[in-house]
């Protein structure tokens, strides 16, 4: 029972995530994906700073600043960057191949098993969100692709390493910290690279609201708070969920079409949902290695 309801918190923030695609198009203006990364990142950190009032003390500072780069920085610059130039299921749809670089990376640094049904779940629920949002219609940007790749690259490795690395302090501190980090090192790339945002607009405050407290600071929360209780590649299949709610969203306010096939997919990734959950069934507890 406890397992399950730690499978339904962490799977709230893919959920949630996959309203992402749909909020850069539709609420930010375009073109600023470390403007809008940092934005996303560091009001809220900043904010839960001041409620947990704690900071980090030695090595962490490194290990944080690690985790917020791979986590934040470069996860959220290649996720904008990807949104920006590619329709919102085929954004989520290369993020999905994450699970499938966690279990590896699970392997190398935490000493889990690379189990084949695992595996064979996360090819299944690649090849299930391929088929419900790639259409002939879709375009396919180069540049957008390779984003999407390395972002997924990079959260693969702050979601292994998340599990690593377990600070003795409460999950909101630890989120916090992350947050910070990964807000403070976008800042002067974002300052350097990109223009000044035009003025604001209530959409757009509205947007980053959205994303800020719900989409970063409760959904890391819960995410990070699942990394703790379960396996790697039991959480970062979630991330299926993320593409589902993209497409659903497309097809609720944007006018997407689902078709016979496309619905065939969606009852696809749900069955690798499940098969990925009994694959990583609770094994002999492994010590992790700070």
């Amino acid at each position: 029972m406890a397992r399950n309801i730690d499978l339904m918190l962490t799977a709230v923030a893919p959920i949630i995530w996959g309203s992402t695609y749909f909020i850069t198009t539709e609420y930010f203006p375009a073109g600023y994906p470390l403007t809008v990364a940092m934005l996303r990142a560091l009001p809220v950190g900043l904010l839960l700073l001041l409620v947990v009032r704690q900071l980090p003390s030695g090595v962490w500072w490194f290990k944080i600043l690690v985790l917020g780069a791979l986590n934040f920085s470069i996860f959220w610059w290649m996720l904008f960057i990807s949104a920006y130039r590619l329709p919102g299921g085929i954004a989520a749809t290369v993020g999905a191949i994450q699970p499938l670089i966690v279990l590896f990376l699970a392997r190398l640094l935490l000493g889990y098993p690379v189990r084949l049904l695992a595996i064979v779940s996360a090819m299944l629920g690649l090849g299930g969100i391929a088929v419900l949002v790639i259409t002939p219609e879709a375009s396919l940007d180069p540049l957008g692709i390779a984003a999407g790749i390395v972002g997924a690259i990079s959260m693969a490795f702050g979601t292994v390493l998340a599990r690593r690395w377990q600070p003795e302090v409460s999950l909101l501190t630890f989120t916090s910290w992350q947050l910070v980090a990964g807000g403070l090192l976008l800042l002067p790339v974002a300052m350097w690279f990109e223009p000044p945002l035009p003025a604001l607009t209530n959409e757009n405050i509205l947007g980053f609201i959205y994303l800020g407290l719900i989409g970063a600071g409760l959904t890391y929360a819960l995410w990070f708070r699942g990394l703790s209780r379960l396996e790697p590649s039991t959480v970062s299949t979630l991330g299926f969920l993320s593409p589902i709610t993209a497409v659903i969203i497309g097809w609720l306010f944007l006018k997407q079409n689902l078709n016979l096939m496309q619905l065939a997919a969606l009852i696809t990734v749900f069955a690798s949902l499940w098969l990925s959950q009994f694959a990583s069934r609770p094994v002999a507890s492994l010590k992790i290695r700070s």
